[in-house]
């Protein structure tokens, strides 16, 4: 469970699209108040998801070449096909010129009920699916267990964490930093989400077939 949860955490870390929209929010009017309010509202939206999945199992997963058992391990390989086949059609059209979203050119008026919102409909909800089928498995029987848990939510936020509090205690060199890293992700976001949706794809693919096994 932990290295799924760790890797599945960095990939929801490194969405370059929630990244970018994070670093907008910052760099517009009261941006660090904006960055706490997306911060909270993904935290939000990931504990949600987990005590969700927690209520659901008690903390047991299902018993091996059961129905249940199977259904999580067909879920997580149906979200990695999923992910394998969407890095792939990125990279078909990887030449092909795109926009950014028009909504990410009116952040600096948006208010902190809609910035909520916002971190809600950037969550990678295929990653965020992903951990959830495989906190489903998960034996919870001690505290290292749910410290894990705890962990894979810190883990998810850690980029939005990072930078948030690199402007609010460092806000002119931030801005300069954070100016660099969104041109470089307006630069290579198609590579990023390529490689990330592929490799995060593959593991799943190969994890989920090797117990379905």
């Amino acid at each position: 469970m932990v290295l799924n949860l760790v890797l599945i955490g960095l990939g929801i870390s490194l969405e370059p699209f929630p990244l970018t929209a994070f670093i907008l929010l910052l760099s517009s009017e009261k941006g660090t108040r904006k960055g706490l309010v997306f911060v909270l509202g993904w935290l939000a939206c990931l504990v949600l998801v987990v005590a969700c999945v927690v209520l659901t199992t008690q903390g047991k997963p299902p018993a091996p070449s059961t129905a249940p058992s199977t259904a999580a391990l067909a879920v997580k390989l149906a979200l990695g096909v999923a992910l394998v086949l969407y890095a792939w059609h990125r990279w078909r059209r990887i030449d092909v010129p795109r926009k950014p979203p028009t909504w990410m050119a009116r952040l600096d008026g948006v208010s902190l009920w809609a910035v909520a919102g916002l971190a809600a409909f950037l969550q990678p909800w295929t990653l965020v699916a992903a951990g959830a089928a495989t906190i489903t498995q998960a034996k919870l029987s001690g505290p290292a267990d749910y410290l894990t848990l705890v962990l894979f939510v810190l883990l998810s936020t850690a980029s939005f964490l990072c930078l948030e509090l690199y402007a609010t205690f460092a806000p002119a060199a931030a801005a300069v930093k954070l100016e660099a890293l969104r041109t470089w992700l307006d630069t290579h976001r198609e590579q990023v989400i390529i490689l990330l949706s592929l490799l995060l794809g593959l593991w799943l693919v190969g994890n989920s077939l090797y117990y379905l096994v």
